[in-house]
Parts: structure tokens; sequence; C-alpha cells
């Protein structure tokens, strides 16, 4: 196995796994609590990664990223070099390919908390946000953590964004999944296997907590 690949892999999905539970977290509270007539739209754009072709979110966010467009050039005007092929733009394609991984599974959690309870904590002084901390978030903390543990195993195997937009750099962009491709271009199968195989127990293992978490969340 390469273990420069895997440390890569492991720090992307580490990094993106924390950025999509600060937006996760916010947003799916809003999901579950909103009443707003355009709550689809803002749920489809979340859903979009599971339906579009990887090669298709990757080209569009090449072109966000490129100097042509906005965003790329201030980019590159605060860091002094383009966002796209860098560790930097992993990070970033890999968060809104993983969105729904961990949106999904954390608004669930928390639409699926009893509303009693909340306002049982309002009515003894609780503010909005304590009452969240409080009551919602621990009840929810199952659906939580399974959203991260998704996110994670998401982001480890994902391929086709990360080629597109990362390339093939050795030690920057370079994951396990490209790692696979490479090993099989080169007939090295038992390069292949190996990494295969580590990534095959990983999503097995993501299966099993996951399912795990969702018997015992006291909202399953």
């Amino acid at each position: 196995m390469d273990l420069v690949a895997l440390r890569v892999s492991l720090a992307l999905a580490a990094l993106t796994t924390l950025v999509l539970l600060a937006i996760a977290l916010p947003l799916g509270a809003w999901l579950a609590a909103t009443r707003f007539r355009g709550r689809v739209l803002v749920e489809a754009a979340v859903a979009l990664p599971l339906v579009l072709p990887p090669t298709v979110l990757g080209f569009y966010l090449l072109v966000l990223m490129g100097p042509r467009n906005p965003v790329g050039r201030a980019w590159v005007a605060l860091a002094g070099r383009p966002l796209a092929f860098t560790f930097q733009g992993l990070v970033v394609a890999s968060v809104l390919c993983g969105l729904p991984f961990a949106v999904q599974p954390v608004a669930a959690s928390l639409a699926g908390v009893d509303r009693r309870l909340v306002e049982a904590a309002w009515s003894l002084g609780a503010s909005p946000l304590r009452a969240f901390l409080r009551v919602s978030l621990p009840l929810a903390a199952p659906g939580i953590v399974a959203g991260a543990v998704l996110a994670f195993a998401h982001t480890l195997g994902e391929f086709g964004v990360v080629l597109m937009v990362g390339g093939n750099i050795p030690g920057q962009t370079r994951t396990l999944s490209i790692a696979i491709f490479d090993a099989v271009e080169q007939l090295d199968y038992g390069a292949a296997t190996s990494t295969s195989i580590f990534l095959l127990a990983v999503s097995f293992t993501v299966l099993v907590v996951t399912y795990g978490l969702h018997r015992r969340s006291p909202l399953g």
C-alpha cells in the first residue's frame, strides 16, 4: 500500500469531516426546524452531489477555481497560487461532494427529537442555543456521529472529483483511490488488491457502525 497516499487520504478525510460537521450542524438544525417553503430547493442543492456525475462536479469546480473566475482570481490574490491541483482545492471539492452524507443524517436526527422536550427546556428558562446544546444535540448524537463517519469514509474513497480537481501529485493530491487506479494501469495487481481490501474493510466497518448507531439511537 502507498503509505504517502494513505497519509494524504487520511488528512483529507479528517479535515473534510471537520468542515462538514461545522456546516451540517447549523444547516441540519435549520432544515429540521424551518417551515420555509423554499426549503425543498436547499434540500435539493445539498443532495445534488448524490446524482451529479463526479466528472461534471469536478469540471464546474475547476472552472470556479480557474484564473478567469472571480473566485479563482481572489484565491490567487490571497494565497499567491491557484486553488486547483492543491490539497486545499481537494478539501473544497471534498466538502461539496460530501455535503449530503453529513447534512442529511444530521437533519434527520435533529428532526426526530421530541419537540416537547425542547419546549420544556425553554419553559425552564433555557435559551434556544442552550436547549439545542443540552437537549437536541445529545439526543441526536448517534445520527450526527453516523453522518461524520459516512462523510469520512466517502471522502476516503472518492475518486472522480479528486482526480479532476487535484490531479495526481504524489504527497499532495494523490489519494488511495488514485493509487489503485495507477496500480491497475501499471498492472501491479498486488498493490491494487491490498489497497482495495483496505478500503473495502473501511467501508464495511462504516456500515456496521452506522447501522449500529441507528439501532441504539433513541430516535430510531
